[in-house]
């Protein structure tokens, strides 16, 4: 069937019944100012032959790279086992699961997962899943202002090293309800968003403070001591949390005293390929207390009149259902596919093998981290504890350094020049259990050869 099915003389007919000229007259209510315009960026139609070169094209662009950046998305090992059993036909095709009697099997994987989270993060509730991590801040943000009845600001606290990303999609998000994100400064020296920045705002009014742990650069946060400040000061605490962190980290659930209000992050690391930009999923958990303002959905296990277990939607507030126009979020269905393989990945490597990948990454960046405080003119920024991702300033543009190593065939981090201009030269460089000794050697080895090849040319 073709995406469009309707032909010109359909869409004639249709508008003929309705009474009206055109399809633009449908949509007259419509502001001007709200209209997109034309789209002078989106190009023309193609053929199924030339698409399928032309995204054949793009996808060799990456094939063979040696991969050392991350900022979000994480290459890591996934067992074959993983998607031969997430692509077979049960799964696959698997859809929303509006019939419980006849979605027993999507029911119980989504529950399953949503059991793992919740153990991960030591969280009472999780939903089965959402976008991806940069929405689901957002969405997370929308659940605290409306859950945190104490708090009329519609404001709430966040770091300038929570990921920039996810820091402009929350606020594209929120603020067309009206609600402020106001950026806290995280300290020079350390990376870290420190009580001093925070006790700027003590006695105004948030709704909540967000927490990434680890930020994007890669930093741990004092994250008891924030939690607990927040708290005090009468605000609900989202944490954003890198999942794969979580196997050997404290879990937001047991910060300060009495752990975070909401978890968020991106499901990507758990078992989900690194190509071409997708597919990604949110995940987000919370504390029971505050569960009827969880957007999405929730599965729960039950038995039936017989005894026997079954499981069935528990919790569904969206606009489509009873809620409508009172719906805590357009959410309109969970990420199920990317899900699904999560769950089996996690499955797979339990807890053991989860803390074998996060502690294997972390040595993997000790190693790089060693090897290039021998390289002259290359510095770590900061000398806080980090985790996966690290930044290091060099004596020379970064960009000219990526295109050097990218030429000998390895992709050797993110410029952070863009986001934070402040920093200078500085590379935002990830290291994933996948990096071998003779990979961690050649970066050192390229680094150390495009800061030569750079004072030689400044000689000449």
């Amino acid at each position: 069937m073709p995406y469009i099915p309707h032909t010109d003389d359909d869409v004639d007919e249709m508008l003929e019944v309705i009474g009206v000229d055109s399809i633009d007259q449908i949509f007259d209510e419509i502001p001007s100012h709200l209209r997109a315009g034309d789209l002078s960026q989106v190009p023309s139609g193609i053929g199924e032959m030339e698409i399928t070169q032309l995204m054949s094209a793009r996808a060799q662009q990456d094939s063979g790279k040696l991969n050392f950046i991350g900022a979000g998305a994480y290459e890591h090992h996934i067992p074959a086992a993983v998607w031969e059993i997430v692509t077979r036909g049960e799964f696959y095709t698997a859809y929303t699961p509006y019939q419980a009697e006849a979605s027993q099997g999507t029911l119980q994987t989504i529950y399953e997962y949503q059991s793992m989270m919740a153990h991960l993060t030591s969280m009472d509730v999780s939903n089965a899943t959402l976008y991806d991590g940069a929405s689901a801040l957002a969405e997370a943000v929308l659940m605290a202002v409306r859950a945190n009845r104490k708090s009329k600001s519609r404001k709430v606290l966040m770091a300038r090293s929570v990921h920039p990303h996810y820091r402009e999609t929350t606020i594209n998000i929120v603020n067309n309800q009206n609600i402020e994100s106001v950026e806290i400064s995280f300290s020079q020296d350390s990376g870290q968003m420190e009580l001093a920045h925070l006790n700027e705002h003590v006695g105004e009014d948030f709704a909540a403070l967000v927490i990434s742990q680890p930020n994007f650069f890669g930093v741990l946060e004092e994250v008891d001591a924030l939690t607990d400040w927040a708290h005090d000061n009468g605000m609900l605490v989202i944490a954003v949390v890198n999942p794969t962190s979580l196997a050997i980290l404290s879990p937001p659930g047991e910060w300060g005293k009495s752990g975070v209000d909401i978890v968020v992050g991106e499901g990507q690391p758990l078992g989900i390929p690194v190509s071409s930009g997708g597919p990604y999923f949110g995940f987000m958990c919370c504390t029971q207390k505050i569960v009827r303002q969880m957007p999405g959905r929730i599965i729960g296990k039950t038995v039936d009149s017989e005894g026997k277990e079954g499981f069935a939607l528990t919790l569904q507030a969206r606009e489509q259902h009873i809620r409508r126009s009172k719906a805590t979020s357009n959410i309109c269905t969970n990420q199920g596919l990317a899900m699904s393989a999560s769950t089996i990945y996690m499955s797979l490597l339990g807890a053991k093998g989860l803390e074998q990948v996060a502690s294997h990454c972390h040595y993997n960046l000790m190693q790089l981290k060693e090897k290039l405080e021998d390289i002259d003119g290359v510095t770590p920024l900061y000398s806080s504890a980090f985790f996966h991702e690290m930044v290091v300033q060099l004596p020379l543009p970064v960009n000219d350094v990526l295109e050097f190593m990218l030429g000998k065939g390895l992709i050797a981090g993110l410029d952070l020049s863009p986001y934070y201009p402040e920093f200078g030269h500085a590379l935002l460089i990830c290291v994933t259990e996948t990096k071998s000794v003779p990979d961690i050697d050649t970066y050192a080895r390229l680094l150390a050869s495009a800061i030569d090849d750079a004072k030689k040319a400044e000689e000449c």
